[in-house]
């Protein structure tokens, strides 16, 4: 297994054209077709509506105004409907646009929320292995700015393209309907305009996607120093941090300014040569008038239907600057999708009940691994284990031992490279991943409180639980009375990363969550070595009486919480050196035994 860095764009996500890469939302807009449906009508009648006004102008200035002084006087008659009729052109324009406005507004919200659910949702389904190689800041900035501009694109974009290519079609229909002559010139013209448009646009996405590159590399420094200001603080590096964002945003800061300046000229380009050519032609229909070919209302309508086919080309440069953008977005959210998770559960997964009744039996064979960012060194190596249901067995060792990986590798975290793990019999590999991980639970060394309050954050052990049961729990943990002591007790917020808490309270609310879960199989990562004597002693009887019945494993550098374990397993790089209880391994004068010399020579 090799960690290969999860969100690296692919050789040919560059290559592939806009559209093609747009596509990949395509999943996302099925689910809405009527919604679709409703808005492409709209969108018809609002093009039509459109397309209408420069004919209703054209008969206004031949039948009405030419008419004016005729002895009939029927002009201003057709002066009045003509103006009656651009008011209900008008009527039926302001409700069509409204009607799409709407729906395509509801579509970019509706579908910007899917895919950051799905992204999101797909993010927390990967193994340990891809937060080795990712920045979470990396991954916010794609659920957060890319799935804005996607949003951008599907709620404004993808209507302004449709309705313009309607105008666009419809006014070089009309074009060629009111003067054939006129309107092959002014096509031979857009035509030769259209491809240095498309060519620089090519630039235009690359640009889009560096510059979306170097937001999410900012949002990355910007999130991993602001989980990290006390250290950040206590070693003064405010200036050296805020300097060091600086150069990021800069740097971001002269992407977005080389995507700019691209799409500034494009659209510099676009307007010259597009109103150039538009104003040549509408110089060979003046004269055609001058010399009786044309009338003034057809020549009217014409120049009317040019500006709607110069204006539709304009707006659709500029949607194109907008696809390109989003298209660069897109591939970034498609690759986080595109990924698959090394863990996961097998086809014809074997579910394991939760209920606790007793502990469970833990078998290692043959077990040997090495974590995918370090292949040439083994962080385990032929572990060879066999736990009974309801035993409590201890696993010391010094720092880097192999004791962590070993729980990780239990709660199926990252799967061996050698050997297998069984629960009750049957390989974990053969498990249903979340029937494995609801008998487990565990006290890492490193305590995760969320933005919540105390009663919340308990309760993440079984959401299901009551307050009585999360308050329970926290009598056992010994967490009750510091939490009772808080200003709104249980419903107090406890800060980001529970920086309201000292360590040993953060490490009670950690064993609480974990006895509230009430699980097959305790796993239990120093789960006491933020507590001062009486809290130890307190939750050490909480842990005591929590083991009865179930299966339990205790890592400990602290060698007195172990004492009375079953039996002391000794890992050394990657092995075990030594087994038995504590009597014994002090016997055996081993590496057991050094350790406990060191520790109680230090307490003395």
């Amino acid at each position: 297994m090799t960690a290969t860095p999860p969100i690296e764009p692919s050789e040919t996500a560059h290559t592939r054209s806009t559209l093609a890469t747009l596509k990949g939302l395509l999943p996302f807009l099925r689910p809405y077709r009527r919604q679709f449906l409703f808005a492409g009508l709209a969108l018809l009648i609002a093009a039509g509506a459109t397309l209408s006004i420069p004919y209703a102008f054209r008969q206004m200035i031949d039948l009405g105004f030419s008419k004016i002084g005729d002895a009939n006087a029927h002009g201003i008659d057709h002066v009045n409907l003509t103006f009656l009729g651009l008011f209900g052109l008008a009527v039926l324009l302001g409700f069509a646009t409204a009607a799409r406005f709407y729906m395509v507004s509801w579509l970019g919200e509706r579908v910007t929320a899917d895919i950051r659910n799905a992204v999101y949702g797909h993010v927390l389904q990967q193994s340990p292995e891809f937060f080795e190689t990712t920045k979470t800041g990396e991954v916010l900035s794609r659920l957060s700015t890319d799935t804005t501009l996607i949003q951008s694109v599907v709620g404004t974009s993808i209507s302004l393209a449709l309705r313009n290519s309607l105008l666009l079609v419809g006014g070089l229909i009309m074009l060629f309907v009111t003067s054939p002559i006129l309107a092959s010139t002014i096509i031979l013209m857009l035509a030769l305009v259209v491809l240095p448009i498309v060519l620089f646009g090519r630039r235009v996405r690359k640009l889009s996607r560096d510059s979306q590159d170097r937001i999410a590399d900012s949002s990355a420094v910007a999130g991993e120093i602001l989980n990290a200001m006390p250290t950040v603080q206590a070693f003064t590096h405010e200036l050296i941090e805020t300097e060091r964002y600086l150069s990021s945003v800069e740097a971001a800061f002269a992407t977005a300014m080389r995507r700019i300046r691209a799409r500034s000229l494009l659209t510099l380009i676009a307007i010259l040569l597009i109103f150039g050519a538009i104003v040549f032609v509408l110089w060979l229909g003046a004269h055609a008038v001058v010399q009786g070919e044309m009338s003034g209302g057809k020549l009217g309508q014409f120049i009317l239907y040019a500006s709607i086919v110069a204006g539709s080309i304009g707006a659709l440069s500029e949607v194109l600057g907008e696809a390109q953008r989003a298209a660069g977005a897109t591939e970034r959210l498609l690759e986080l999708l595109s990924l698959q998770s090394s863990i996961v559960s097998p086809p014809t997964a074997t579910a394991i009940t939760s209920t606790m009744e007793k502990g469970a039996t833990l078998d290692l064979e043959g077990l040997s691994f090495h974590y995918p960012s370090r292949p040439n060194h083994a962080a385990l190596h032929q572990i060879d284990l066999h736990i009974a249901a309801g035993e409590t067995v201890a696993i010391v060792g010094a720092s880097g031992a192999g004791k962590t990986t070993l729980f990780q590798l239990i709660c199926r975290f990252y799967d061996p490279q050698q050997g297998s793990i069984k629960l009750e019999n049957i390989a974990l590999a053969q498990l249903d991943l979340q029937s494995l991980r609801e008998v487990i639970g565990i006290v890492p060394q490193d305590t995760v409180i969320f933005s919540a309050n105390a009663l919340e954050n308990i309760r993440y052990g079984r959401s299901k639980a009551s307050d009585e049961e999360v308050i329970h729990a926290a009598k056992l943990a010994a967490a009750h009375e510091f939490i009772e002591r808080l200003p709104e007790g249980y419903h107090s917020f406890l800060g980001e990363r529970g920086v309201r808490l000292s360590g040993g309270q953060k490490q009670r609310i950690a064993i609480a969550r974990a006895l509230l879960k009430n699980p097959r199989l305790m796993l239990l990562d120093e789960a006491t070595s933020a507590l001062d004597a009486e809290s130890e002693r307190l939750v050490q009887q909480a842990l005591e009486t929590a083991m009865q019945g179930r299966t339990t494993l205790i890592i400990a550098h602290r060698l007195a919480t172990v004492k009375k374990a079953d039996r002391i397993i000794v890992f050394e790089h990657g092995r075990i050196v030594e087994t038995g209880t504590h009597a014994s391994l002090i016997e055996q004068d081993g590496v057991y035994a050094h350790l406990a010399r060191l520790q109680f020579q230090l307490h003395d």
